[in-house]
Formats: C-alpha cells, structure tokens, sequence
C-alpha cells in the first residue's frame, strides 16, 4: 500500500482546486463518481454544447446529456494512480478524503429526500431526490423525479431495500428513466440520458452502473486501486489516456498526453511506483536480463505497467522482449475488479 504524503493542508486544497479548473475546461478529460459497484461517469464531446461554471470554490459542468459539479474540501487530496487492464493501462486521480471526512448518509432503503435544491440546472430545483437506499459510505446514489404521481407511487415503497424480493420499485424507475444523481462530500454527478435496458449497452457519454453483487462487497473502491491507507475517493477524474481516445479505442501514442500524467503522478502520486518504474527503464535500456524489481502487487503492476508503456512508445529491443515475455503474465484476478465495475451491467 502507497505510503502517506506530507503536504500542507492549504497546498493539499489549492493543488486540488487548481487541477479542477483546468480539467473541467478540457473536454477530452472524463470523470466518475461512486463506490465499488454503483459509480456515475461524466463525459462531453468536444463540440457539444456546454456551460462551464469555474471559481475558487467549485467547478461545474453542464450538457444536454448530464452534468458533474465538484467543490474544494479543506481535507482533499488527489492521488494520482496507473492501474493495469487487460491489454495496456488506465490512468486516474482520485479525489480523496480521510474517511472521517467522507461519510455520508449510507441508508438502506429507499428514501424521500424532499426538492434538490442543489441541482446546478434552475429547471430541477423542483424535482424530489429519493436516496437508493445502497448503504455506500462515500456516496449517496438518488434519482430525481419530477413526475408528481411518480413520486407519489415511490412514497407508498418508501422504507424498503430497492433490492427486496417483490418490491416493485426498482421496475418503476427503470420505466420512468429518471434522471440519476451521484452525491459524494466533493459533488455530485447527474446522468439525464436514458437507462439502458438490462442487455443494452451504457450510452456513450453520462451514464450510471449499478452492480448489486459488487454493491454488497462493502468496498469502496477496486482493490486494484492503490488508494492509500485511510483515505477514500469520492471523486475520479481521467486525464487524456496516451494511448487511447475517450471511447477506449487505441491511438497513435500522443507523448504529451504521456508526459503530463507522469508530471501528475511525480506531482500527488506514489514515489515507489514511480521509482519502480524509473528501474525498469533504466535496466531495460541497458539491456539487463528480466528481474523481479518488486514483490508485493501494486510493484508488479507498476513494473508491467513500464514494460507496456515502452512498447506503445516505439521501444523495439532483445531486451523489452525478454521482460515482457518473463514479467508481463497477468496474474487472473489483477484487472478483474476494474473490468467488472466499468463494463458489466
């Protein structure tokens, strides 16, 4: 597990809030916000129409198809991170928050909320929020009506897990496609396009995924994510990917791309996994023969990850080959957690 960084806590917060202004501004740089098993992601095209709100405190963003709306938190820290997927990599920066900090309702069952008065479009101000009822700590999961007989009939169901055999309220919303509304201490994201139905595909763009059998877990993020110890993401946000573009489709490698994620992670990543790389460079374009550089998880990703990252660079030698054939073995459970919370459902 990434050791605890030592930054001053008005540094923390002002690095953070920095980082927001100039990543909500960037069109191709995506977003989520959730729990393992329940998470909202936010995206735009670059042409989309777009209002973009930006000050001291806060960021927001909104489009015809969903909108996100982050705060500063005197607490926050973002956490710059690289995980391994099934062909290449990911890269993300959790907004986090001492877990102390981050709690928020956890109820478990479906609940009436009363009028959303925090919703960034003036037009939903109305509509009544209703908490899921998950029982996540970082993140209340709500759907926002504006249908008053709705409403009425999710008010007889109120009290009940959504989940519970016979309760008819989870095939209500499904049918009425509500707007879907993602809570953390940090914000909030709000999905309005449609529910997709149970074999569809998640639109491109906003959209939610609920995953009742990861939900039950209790986890609050992928265990392939090297959150560190006693801090939460209640946030995430994905810089342009070097390698791929916004729909995970592969690209020529952009190395400006590359080279300002590694500046994000020298910046409010881990030191170790960034060393760890730094050697696997180093050995490999010296030519040495493949050696384990590491021997706990988040250090044998860090040292595939490396590997990976030279061959989509254009690096051809003996010896990059000879370290991917040794050291790049996907262990069966490395990418899984990630898979399942992104694309099932």
């Amino acid at each position: 597990m990434p050791h605890s960084l030592s930054f001053p806590q008005a540094a923390m917060s002002a690095a953070a809030i920095d980082l927001l202004q100039r990543e909500i501004s960037n069109p191709d740089t995506q977003w989520s916000l959730g729990t393992f098993g329940a998470i909202a992601e936010f995206s735009r095209d670059p042409d989309e129409p777009v209002r973009l709100v930006q000050s001291a405190e806060a960021v927001s963003a909104v489009t015809p198809r969903g909108g996100i709306a982050l705060k500063s938190h005197a607490a926050i820290r973002p956490f710059a991170s690289e995980g391994i997927t099934r062909t290449g990599w990911n890269q993300r920066i959790a907004l986090c928050l001492p877990r102390d900090d981050c709690a928020m309702h956890q109820r478990v069952a479906l609940t009436e909320i009363g009028p959303d008065h925090e919703a960034p479009r003036e037009e939903d101000r109305n509509s009544v929020l209703f908490d899921l009822g998950f029982g996540a700590l970082q993140i209340d999961c709500c759907i926002r009506i504006g249908d008053r007989s709705l409403a009425a009939q999710l008010r007889e169901h109120a009290g009940r897990a959504v989940f519970e055999p016979g309760n008819p309220a989870m095939a209500m919303i499904l049918a009425a496609n509500p707007h879907r509304v993602f809570i953390s201490r940090l914000g909030r994201i709000e999905v309005y396009q449609p529910i997709p139905p149970p074999s569809g595909k998640s639109p491109e763009g906003p959209h939610t995924h609920v995953l009742p059998r990861l939900l039950k877990s209790g986890r609050t993020h992928p265990a392939t994510e090297p959150v560190p110890q006693g801090w939460i993401p209640c946030a995430h946000l994905y810089p342009p990917h070097p390698a791929r573009d916004g729909l995970g489709e592969a690209r020529p490698f952009d190395a400006t791309h590359y080279q300002a994620f590694q500046r994000m992670m020298a910046a409010c990543g881990d030191p170790t996994a960034l060393a760890t790389k730094r050697r696997v460079i180093d050995a490999v374009l010296a030519g040495e023969p493949p050696t384990a550089l590491a021997s706990d998880r988040h250090g044998r990703i860090s040292v595939r990850i490396a590997l990976r990252q030279m061959k989509s660079q254009g690096h051809a030698s003996a010896a990059l080959s000879a370290w991917l054939g040794s050291l790049d073995q996907a262990a069966p459970d490395e990418a899984d957690d990630e898979a399942a919370l992104q694309h099932e459902g």
